[in-house]
């Protein structure tokens, strides 16, 4: 097992140094919807719902079959979504948000709206930065 390194960052409200584990974890998290897929999936399943795999991966278009199964199996692994295999041939395989998904999906929705609020001041700002060059 390997050793939580002390917290770096003060909690927010209290000021109190953060438990190390709440900040690994919050690291963990940030790096992993960083990642597009796991953007994408949140997506696509929040506003469609049970959804199959060849579905999923349609939907979020670009995204190869291993990196969709990665991608499902750690949001799985997290507790973000529910795999139901359905014992049918062919196999059917459906994906749904958990309630600690829809939390994550909500939560990320504001970065959306703080895109669709801002991006013309970001794009002034980036074409002045350009500009300078």
């Amino acid at each position: 097992m390997t050793a939580v390194p002390p917290a770096r960052i003060s909690h927010p409200e209290t000021g109190e140094v953060a438990d190390p584990r709440v900040e690994a974890l919050v690291n963990e998290v940030i790096g992993r919807v960083a990642d597009k897929w796991t953007m994408l999936i949140l997506e696509v399943l929040a506003e469609h719902g049970d959804t199959r795999f060849t579905r999923v991966g349609e939907l979020v278009g670009g995204i190869s079959q291993k990196m969709l199964t990665q991608t499902l199996r750690q949001m799985e692994r997290d507790g973000l979504v529910v795999r139901t295999v359905h014992p049918v041939i062919p196999p059917k395989v459906e994906y749904r948000l958990t309630d600690l998904g829809f939390t994550l999906a909500e939560a990320f929705c504001g970065v959306w709206t703080w895109a669709e609020t801002n991006i013309d001041r970001i794009e002034t700002a980036r074409a002045a930065f350009d500009g300078r060059k």
